[in-house]
């Protein structure tokens, strides 16, 4: 039962045992075409949970996800109202640029000025929030304002799932390839799990955190595109409280915010995690208060969870290397060389 070990394993087993428990609630809640929609209702935060992932990696952490989110997503549905005639995909590749813009502010603040991050996006979060009302003036854009292309590409079906899903799936794909296979991959869980240790290695940590940063930030600027589409609305309040949801799919899915730590799949599946909670939740008569307090308990757990398998990684560190101390014919060193 070795593989009952992992954390994703664990993780994918709970979400399938929750899905069977409201199922008998609700019945029909687990047939594919719900789960399907479910699926697609969680994917902005799975795209956001991501980028929240690539900072949280280095020992850092990006509150503004939300609020970059709601000043691309208006700058672009604004574009679209005045110049119907701009191609679709000039709209979202300028939403991707205004969020990595915005998050290479952050990046240059937490690198150059080597402000904490949180103090860092914790301003920016309002900054960006205040910037998307003095864009907007306070008005909405509505559906009847946005170009049928903008509203309903994220909704084609393709093999049985919209775009947006689609894209997506995309995202965590190419985000699993970055963190494996690139160096700024192998950087940022580096710079997260010793920053010292990654210096002697040649790896510059502020940089490292700045692209971490930057790539939050193009992240939150697709799902900013794919938010006013998807709801056929931009105002200066979408997103609110998303962040947080980031963050909580990112612990969730066993991301350490001590950095270093996590996979791609384990975010995706702390996303899900949370997306099957908010979908069941209304159905089986959880008043939202209720829902809140149970969102909190369980992000309190995850981080419980995740402290206590830190510390006993930890432990079994010490341990090894307490028997090495006693037994020195093991491994041909004794207590002192080992520690020289």
């Amino acid at each position: 039962m070795t593989f009952l070990k992992k954390r994703e394993t664990l993780l994918f087993l709970i979400i399938a045992l929750m899905v069977i428990a409201f199922s008998t609630r609700a019945p029909g809640f687990g047939n594919p075409r719900n789960l399907g929609v479910i699926f697609n209702d969680t994917a902005i935060l799975i795209i956001l949970a991501l980028a929240q992932m690539t900072v949280i990696l280095t020992k850092s952490i990006d509150l503004s996800v939300a609020a970059n989110l709601a000043f691309s997503g208006m700058a672009v549905a604004m574009l679209n109202a005045a110049v119907p005639g701009l191609p679709l995909v000039l709209l979202i590749l300028l939403a991707i640029g205004i969020g990595a813009a915005l998050g290479a502010i952050n990046g240059f603040l937490v690198w150059r000025l080597e402000m904490p991050p949180i103090v860092v996006t914790l301003g920016t979060l309002t900054i960006y929030r205040g910037m998307a009302f003095v864009l907007s003036g306070g008005a909405w854009v509505n559906a009847h304002q946005m170009t049928p292309d903008f509203l309903n590409v994220p909704r084609l079906g393709i093999a049985g799932l919209p775009v947006l899903s689609w894209v997506a799936v995309l995202v965590v794909v190419l985000v699993t390839l970055m963190a494996r296979y690139t160096p700024f991959g192998r950087s940022a869980y580096a710079a997260g799990g010793n920053p010292v240790a990654a210096v002697y290695a040649g790896i510059d940590v502020g940089y490292t955190r700045f692209l971490a940063f930057t790539l939050s930030g193009a992240l939150a600027g697709l799902s900013g595109y794919l938010w006013v589409s998807r709801y056929a609305v931009a105002y200066v309040d979408i997103a609110i409280g998303f962040e947080l949801d980031s963050v909580a799919a990112c612990v969730i899915g066993g991301i350490s915010i001590a950095g270093g730590v996590g996979t791609v799949i384990g975010t995706v599946l702390g996303a899900l995690f949370l997306g099957v909670i908010k979908n069941a939740l209304p159905v089986i008569g959880i008043s939202p208060f209720t829902q809140m307090a149970i969102s909190g308990s369980v992000i309190i757990l995850a981080v419980v969870f995740n402290a206590r398998r830190e510390r006993h990684r930890g432990r079994i560190i010490l341990r090894n290397r307490a028997a090495e101390d006693i037994n020195p014919e093991k491994t041909g060193t004794t207590g002192k060389e080992a520690l020289a």
